[in-house]
C-alpha cells in the first residue's frame, strides 16, 4: 500500500504505532503524501492527462515521422547516424584531455587536487587584471557631451534610426491614426511599462497625450510577439553598427543568469523565493559580452533555469548564432550538458561547488591511468546505455529544437525522481562525459576560468542596470495578469536595449576623434562596455519631440 508512494522521511508522521502493537493510519497525513506523488509523478510524466497540454502523453511531445526522416533529423542537429563514430569520439576527447590535465597538474600553481574528503579540488583566487586607468576618463566625457540624456529621448533616438516601431501593428481589422501620432503614443506607451511609471502618470506630464488615447494603443498595438520582434531589430541593429577596431570581432558566446522581481501575488506565476527571500517572479536573461540581450524569459521562481537557458538559446530571434553559453551553478546539470551537446552548443558553467567535482573514467580496466588525479577519479562510463539509448536521445533533443513541447516540460522528465527512466540514464551518463571534458579544459586552462568569470559579470551588470530603468511602483510588477506581466518584462528589454544601441554610439563618437583612440589600452578595450547610465536622467519633467535629435555626431 505504501511502497512508491510515501518517502521513507513521511513514514513517522503516517504510519502510527498503538500500545497493542496494531498500525494506525494518519488519514490526512496519508492523503498529502498521495498527492505530493501524484505532483511529481505528473511533473516526470509518469502519469499523465488525457487532453492537456503541459501534461500530456509524453509520447506525444516527440516528432512522430522521426522513423520515416531519421537521417535529416541527424543532419540538422550535426550529430552522426552511426552510433560507434559518436562514442569513438567522445572517447577520444576523454582520452586527449584527461591525458593533458595529468600531465600538467605538477606544473599547475593555480590548481590543487588533496585527498581528504575522497578527494578536494583547490583553485586558487585570480590574481586582479591590470585595472582599466582610461575608462572613467571616457564616461566623464560622454557625460560632458550628453549630460542628462532623457532615456526617453534614447528611446525615441533609436527608434528614428531602427524603425523598431514598424513592427507594432493593430490587432484591428483597420486603423486610421496618423503615423506620426502613432509613432509618438507607442514610445510614450514603451517608456510607461518599460521604466514601471505606468501610462497615467506620463499622460499627466507635458507629453500633450491624454490617458484614454495611450490606453488604447497600449490595448491595440502593444503585445509580446510585437515587442519580441521591436527588440530583435534593436538588437541586430546594434550588431551592425559595431566597429570591430573597438569591439571586436562578431560573437557567438553569451552569458545567461536570472533576476527576482517583486510582483504581485495573487497570480499563478508569483513564489516564495527560497534564496532571495520575498514574492515575486524571475527573469532569465542571454547578454553577449559586449552587453547585448538576444532573449528574457518571465519565469516562476521554483522553475528551472536549465530550461530557461536552452530555451534562450533556441528560441531568440537575434542573428547571432550561439556556440557557448556561460551560467553559473543554477544554470548547469548533468542531463543539460548532455542537450547542449546534442543541441550543437557549449554549456561553460562557472561551477560553486568545485572542490566535490569528479572526473569519470573513460574505460574500465586501467585504475592506475592518470596518476596525478587519482583522488578525483571515479567509475567508468557506462557506454552500452548511450548506445541502447541514442536514438531516443536524439528524438528528445529534436523535440527541444522544434519546440513540439515546452522546454520545461521535456525537462522535467528527466529528474532525479525519475530515476529509473532509460532515457534519463542514458542522457546522464552523456552529461558526465561531456562535463568530464569540460573539467578537464576548466582546470587545466586559467583563461577559461577568467573568460566564463568576465563573461557572468557582464550578466551581472546588466542585472544592475535593470534596477536604474525599472524604477517606478517600488520596482514591483505591479498586475495580476500574466499578459501584462510579460509585456512589461519585455517592455524593460527593449528600453534597456536601447540605451546600449545609443551608447554604442556615443562611444564610438568618442573614439572616433584620435586623441581619444589612442589614449585607450588593451585593458580599456577588454572592460568598456555600452551598459553605462552615469549620463543619463530617467526621471524629471517628459518631453518628446519628434522633430529634435540627439547631436551625438556633432557634440563629441
Amino acid at each position: 500500500m505504501f511502497k512508491g508512494i510515501i518517502r521513507s522521511s513521511w513514514q513517522e508522521l503516517i504510519i502510527e504505532q498503538q500500545e497493542d502493537s496494531s498500525i494506525k493510519i494518519n488519514r490526512i497525513n496519508y492523503e498529502l503524501a498521495v498527492l505530493q506523488a501524484l505532483r511529481d509523478g505528473l511533473r516526470c510524466k509518469e502519469i499523465w492527462v488525457v487532453g492537456a497540454s503541459r501534461y500530456r502523453n509524453p509520447d506525444q511531445d516527440l516528432p512522430t515521422d522521426f522513423e520515416e526522416n531519421r537521417e535529416v533529423y541527424y543532419q540538422a542537429l550535426s550529430q552522426p547516424t552511426n552510433i560507434d563514430k559518436f562514442i569513438t569520439n567522445l572517447q577520444e576527447q576523454m582520452l586527449e584531455y584527461l591525458a593533458k590535465l595529468d600531465q600538467r597538474m605538477p606544473k599547475n600553481q593555480e590548481v590543487q587536487i588533496l585527498q581528504k574528503s575522497n578527494g578536494w579540488i583547490r583553485l586558487s583566487p585570480f590574481e586582479p587584471s591590470p585595472e582599466p586607468i582610461n575608462l572613467d576618463r571616457l564616461k566623464t566625457e560622454i557625460e560632458r557631451c550628453w549630460s542628462s540624456t532623457s532615456l526617453l529621448d534614447m528611446l525615441k533616438e533609436t527608434d528614428l534610426r531602427v524603425n523598431f516601431t514598424q513592427h507594432f501593428k493593430s490587432v484591428a481589422t483597420r486603423e486610421s491614426l496618423d503615423p506620426k501620432i502613432l509613432q509618438k503614443r507607442l514610445l510614450v506607451c514603451l517608456y510607461a511599462l518599460g521604466t514601471n511609471t505606468g501610462i497615467r502618470r506620463l499622460s499627466a506630464g507635458e507629453l500633450g497625450e491624454n490617458y484614454s488615447d495611450l490606453l488604447y494603443v497600449r490595448s491595440r498595438f502593444i503585445h509580446q510577439p510585437q515587442l519580441r520582434n521591436a527588440i530583435a531589430e534593436v538588437v541586430n541593429a546594434t550588431f551592425e553598427i559595431r566597429q570591430p577596431h573597438i569591439w571586436g570581432e562578431g560573437t557567438t558566446t553569451c552569458a545567461s543568469d536570472s533576476k527576482k522581481f517583486g510582483a504581485w501575488d495573487q497570480n499563478l506565476m508569483t513564489e516564495w523565493h527560497i534564496r532571495y527571500g520575498g514574492r515575486g517572479v524571475m527573469i532569465y536573461w542571454h547578454v553577449e559580452k559586449n552587453s547585448a540581450c538576444i532573449y528574457s524569459q518571465l519565469k516562476t521562481c521554483s522553475s528551472s533555469e536549465v530550461a530557461a537557458m536552452i530555451e534562450g538559446v533556441l528560441r531568440h530571434c537575434t542573428e547571432m548564432k550561439v556556440e557557448k553559453n556561460y551560467v553559473d551553478s543554477h544554470g548547469q546539470s548533468e542531463v543539460a550538458f548532455a542537450f547542449c551537446h546534442l543541441l550543437g552548443f557549449e554549456l561553460m558553467p562557472r561551477l560553486k561547488g568545485i572542490h566535490r567535482q569528479k572526473l569519470y573514467r573513460p574505460a574500465s580496466g586501467q585504475p592506475d591511468a592518470y596518476p596525478n588525479l587519482q583522488p578525483i577519479l571515479t567509475r567508468p562510463i557506462n557506454w552500452e546505455l548511450i548506445r541502447q539509448q541514442y536514438d531516443q536521445m536524439i528524438k528528445y533533443a529534436t523535440a527541444l529544437r522544434l519546440g513540439t513541447a515546452e522546454t520545461e516540460a521535456i525537462l522535467k522528465r528527466f529528474t532525479r525522481q525519475n530515476l529509473t527512466h532509460p532515457t534519463y540514464r542514458a542522457l546522464a551518463e552523456l552529461g558526465k562525459v561531456i562535463k568530464t571534458i569540460f573539467l578537464c579544459k576548466y582546470l587545466n586552462s586559467e583563461s577559461l576560468r577568467r573568460e566564463i568569470n568576465q563573461a557572468l559579470n557582464v550578466v551581472e551588470n546588466w542585472n544592475n542596470a535593470n534596477g536604474f530603468i525599472f524604477f517606478g511602483k517600488g520596482k514591483e510588477i505591479a498586475t495580476n495578469r500574466l499578459e501584462d506581466q510579460e509585456i512589461a518584462v519585455l517592455s524593460l528589454h527593449l528600453l534597456q536595449s536601447c540605451l546600449v544601441y545609443i551608447n554604442t554610439l556615443m562611444i564610438q563618437q568618442v573614439l572616433s576623434q584620435p586623441k581619444w583612440m589612442e589614449l585607450m589600452q588593451p585593458e580599456d578595450l577588454r572592460a568598456l562596455t555600452p551598459l553605462i547610465w552615469g549620463h543619463v536622467n530617467p526621471y524629471g519633467t517628459f518631453r518628446l519631440d519628434l522633430d529634435e535629435r540627439l547631436p551625438i555626431e556633432l557634440a563629441a
